[in-house]
């Protein structure tokens, strides 16, 4: 069985799970926040201050669901919405809408910018999409967190660092050091090569409910 897989490998095991096994996206996103608690709580990460830093895809939309979750459990966390709205994925939109109802507190990265009782960041700006040269708001969050985890506060990255290609592990710019990376289902190709395996840190994986096959088990 296949353990590590490309970012493209990967995103054609969630469509599989999602369009065959008609397991929905919003599920598999609330699995993977779950996840990332526990690593949180396994992990020893201070919870008493915490800022998730999320962009307009589905890892950010993983932040918003973490943020939500971490706010229920009565933790003081910032969710920090970076990018552009009108870019927002259908099911990062919708976890806004959720976290909002729980009157999860949802911020702008300028208004969280000279915050400095952080004690630990999740990092939910890029996923393993394909990476670009990390801009703007994007490249100022990177270097926001790597300041923050420089001065002591510990970073959690959701999937894979932002800012390193799930595909070769090279960063074409910024990158986000993390103490710690929670991927889920399989490790990513760029969490095993360099720089990319030295910036996730400590690489948890964890089941979500996406398997290897790529169509639908025999009925038989």
């Amino acid at each position: 069985m296949k353990t590590v897989v490309t970012g493209t490998e990967m995103k054609d095991l969630d469509a599989n799970t999602i369009t065959n096994h008609h397991m929905p996206s919003l599920v598999l996103m609330e699995r993977a926040a779950l996840a990332s608690v526990e690593v949180l709580e396994s992990e020893n990460f201070n919870l008493d201050e915490i800022a998730i830093i999320c962009g307009p895809g589905n890892n950010g939309g993983d932040g918003i669901a973490i943020g939500r979750l971490l706010h229920l459990r009565g933790h003081n966390v910032h969710i920090v919405v970076v990018g552009d709205s009108e870019k927002q994925t259908p099911e990062t939109r919708k976890q806004i809408l959720i976290a909002t109802s729980y009157h999860a507190p949802i911020t702008t990265f300028s208004s969280i910018k000279s915050h400095r009782k952080l004690t630990t960041i999740i990092d939910a700006l890029f996923g393993i999409g394909a990476v670009r040269t990390p801009s703007g708001e994007f490249l100022d969050a990177i270097t926001w967190i790597n300041s923050h985890r420089q001065a002591g506060t510990k970073v959690l990255a959701i999937d894979i660092p932002s800012g390193v290609s799930a595909d070769t592990g090279q960063t074409p710019g910024a990158a986000v050091q993390a103490d710690a990376t929670v991927s889920f289902a399989f490790t990513k190709v760029g969490l095993t090569q360099e720089p990319g395996s030295t910036l996730a840190g400590i690489i948890v994986i964890k089941d979500i409910g996406i398997y290897q096959y790529l169509t639908k088990p025999n009925s038989s």
